[in-house]
């Protein structure tokens, strides 16, 4: 049967359900160690040994969140410079996917076995021209074992809203129908980090998204606040309603 292709070998559920994985700390030892030497481990009833407590800067909902959490436990735990590593790895996967349609077809194709699947994470890990982190590797390991690769890209992004908040950042969304000019969005900037918000921030990340749904007006999103605003608003009222949504 066709569900049957996308379980892992020798297992007649999927290491997601045997082990439990939606706990990350589960998910954090799969990352680390790899998939199936945790599988087989838990299988035989060895115990594990207590890992070093990681904080995540930043608890994000649905499952996409508890595999990016997952994934930047695992890292830390071996080291700063790990952390950094698979960061940059995910950057380069992401563009790889992206530049090329093919490889991205095979990856996400709903109908291929997790072997075949895995056949294309190697020749996407060759795509990006270097050696990915083992974590980087054991996270798509893992991700196509759990049937869960479709999910990849809002896993990535998760896990550089993490990283963000890592690093102390407050990253501040502004969407707009078009491009925002570089005069207005300096102003913007700078009304931002004069804001409670933009003055408590280690570093203040201003991203600039475009949404041609939004008309005659710009969009501030930062945490869970939004705040809906008109172009002609006045740079010192997004500061104060900023301000008062803290």
């Amino acid at each position: 049967m066709q569900a049957a292709k996308n379980e892992p070998h020798g297992s007649s559920k999927s290491t997601e359900s045997v082990l439990g994985w939606l706990f990350e700390e589960n998910l954090a030892k799969a990352i680390q160690q790899g998939a199936l030497s945790v599988a087989r481990s838990a299988t035989r009833g060895y115990a594990t040994e207590s890992a070093k407590k990681i904080t995540i800067p930043v608890q994000l909902n649905g499952l996409s969140g508890k595999y990016a959490g997952a994934a930047y436990s695992a890292a830390l735990r071996k080291s700063e410079d790990t952390l950094k590593q698979v960061e940059t790895d995910l950057t380069a996967v992401t563009k790889a996917l992206k530049d090329d349609a093919k490889l991205s077809a095979v990856v996400f194709n709903p109908t291929l076995s997790v072997q075949e699947k895995k056949t294309g994470l190697t020749e996407l890990f060759k795509k990006t021209g270097k050696t990915p982190n083992d974590i980087t590797k054991n996270l798509f390991d893992v991700l196509n074992e759990n049937g869960r690769l479709h999910d990849a890209a809002k896993v990535v992004e998760d896990f550089q809203e993490i990283m963000s908040a890592h690093r102390g950042e407050v990253v501040i969304t502004v969407t707009t129908a078009t491009p925002l000019e570089s005069s207005l969005q300096s102003r913007l900037e700078k009304a931002l980090k004069q804001s409670e918000v933009g003055s408590k921030a280690k570093q203040l990340k201003v991203v600039n998204k475009v949404n041609p749904n939004v008309q005659g007006g710009l969009v501030v999103d930062f945490g869970d606040k939004s705040i809906d605003l008109s172009v002609a608003s006045r740079v010192n009222k997004l500061n104060a309603l900023i301000a008062e949504s803290v």
